[in-house]
């Protein structure tokens, strides 16, 4: 997995998405606050205009690190995945023994991880220690 992002069609359009309002929609805010901070005058010692331009540079890194994500994309379908061991894109049944209650996970790419929609990221501590496991283990 060195060096690629392993990504589901639905989190590369997500992506690919949340990347062009980034650069549409983001950039024009941004461009609008500092415009505004501008207006009010003298620039040194403007903290509206220090807050907008520091708004500029958090938002183009942003935007960098995306365009990397996507570079590095490999799209996966997990249908044809080997489902012999848990790997990116594998779903995982976890049980607790305590409450005996089950929890189906997937795991996923830093990228598309979100607890709420019981993504994980195979980075994560939990993740890693899934990774390569079988079926009842």
């Amino acid at each position: 997995m060195a060096g690629y992002n392993y990504l589901t069609k639905e989190g590369y359009e997500r992506l690919k998405k949340e990347l062009e309002d980034m650069k549409t929609l983001g950039r024009q805010e941004v461009a609008r606050a500092i415009a505004e901070a501008r207006d009010k005058g003298d620039l040194s010692e403007n903290a509206e205009y220090d807050a907008a331009k520091d708004a500029q540079g958090l938002l183009e890194l942003k935007i960098n690190d995306l365009e990397k994500t996507l570079a590095n994309a490999r799209v996966l379908d997990a249908s044809e995945l080997d489902n012999s061991e848990v790997r990116v894109l594998s779903k995982v049944t976890i049980k607790n023994k305590k409450t005996k209650k089950q929890i189906q996970y997937q795991l996923v790419s830093e990228s598309e991880a979100d607890l709420k929609t019981r993504k994980i990221s195979v980075k994560s501590p939990m993740g890693k220690g899934l990774l390569g496991k079988k079926v009842g283990e």
